[in-house]
């Protein structure tokens, strides 16, 4: 009986060695009077400015401008590490408007993108766009080779540092044989090349994309406190930003811009002084999140939040 007794006790070390080396899931255990469950942890989605690109080039019209703009949606939007800010244009105009003020009126609107959670803008244009056709001399049924060729340029400014973070050109450039009869309807004709063109615009934004995440993905997230209702301070991100019931937000004033002495450029901002944190406690209207304080104090509405 005792042999019996102790033949179990390796058995006993073996599984209790084994439960405390197990790795710990990434799970947050959300209590359920906050009307959560277990769940993973999100990661923080920052929000972009996307601006209407516009073409400048003499071909494809506004078609070939809301074609880029909403493939680089398409595309960034497979990250998910984005959110895409629906009133962006409300604040900041379009892309053309941009280029027109050559960046001044960027600048100056920073701020007020601050205060509605931006934390990157983009914009752009299409400076090129052209189809070239070439056909055999001869015949009935002729095969006519086209190359449609298409430059855009795609601008991303970081809202918090005012700077300009990112700047490039790519092209989009494709070709396509097809056997053409030779007295082809000009209409026809012209949908194909429209077609081609669109086809270009996809190919060269879909080179930004990559980098584009690349870029983004290292810049900080930063919210704002929207509203203070009595012990409750509402910021403008929640759910759909990948705030999570129970996260801790520090709670920073903002930065202040540093100039160079000599030649007066800002050479960026400082870091905001922590006032306090936040413990999110429920969520609330499209994209918000309701936290009570939970350490420090002095907080006001316009403060700015980031993830503890």
């Amino acid at each position: 009986m005792i042999l019996l007794r102790f033949s179990f006790l390796p058995i006993f070390l073996f599984v209790f060695v084994f439960s405390s080396c197990a790795p710990i899931s990434r799970r947050r255990q959300i209590s359920p009077q906050r009307g959560g469950s277990v769940s993973e942890f999100s990661p923080i989605r920052k929000k972009i400015a996307l601006l209407t690109f516009y073409n400048e080039s003499p071909m494809g019209g506004e078609d070939l401008a809301i074609t880029a703009t909403e493939e680089f949606r398409r595309e960034v939007s497979k990250s998910k590490e984005f959110i895409f800010d629906p009133e962006a244009e409300s604040v900041f105009g379009t892309s053309k408007e941009i280029y027109a003020g050559g960046g001044i009126k960027l600048a100056q609107l920073a701020r007020k993108a601050k205060m509605s959670g931006v934390n990157i803008v983009v914009f752009g244009r299409v400076k090129e766009a052209r189809v070239r056709q070439k056909s055999d001399e001869v015949g009935f049924v002729r095969k006519v080779k086209s190359l449609a060729e298409t430059i855009v340029e795609i601008k991303v400014y970081d809202v918090l540092t005012n700077k300009e973070l990112f700047s490039e050109t790519v092209d989009g450039n494709i070709s396509d044989d097809n056997l053409k009869f030779y007295n082809i309807e000009s209409e026809e004709n012209f949908s194909y090349r429209q077609e081609l063109l669109r086809y270009s615009i996809k190919v060269a934004v879909r080179k930004f994309a990559p980098r584009i995440v690349k870029v983004g993905s290292r810049l900080e997230w930063m919210g704002r406190v929207a509203k203070i209702i009595g012990t409750r301070i509402y910021i403008n991100a929640g759910r759909n930003s990948g705030i999570n019931l129970g996260d801790i937000l520090k709670v920073i004033t903002e930065g202040q811009e540093i100039y160079d002495p000599e030649s007066g450029a800002m050479i960026g901002m400082s870091q905001g002084e922590v006032k306090g944190t936040l413990e999110v406690i429920d969520y609330f209207g499209q994209d918000g999140a309701i936290c009570t304080l939970h350490s420090g104090g002095s907080v006001t509405e316009g403060d700015f939040v980031q993830l503890y």
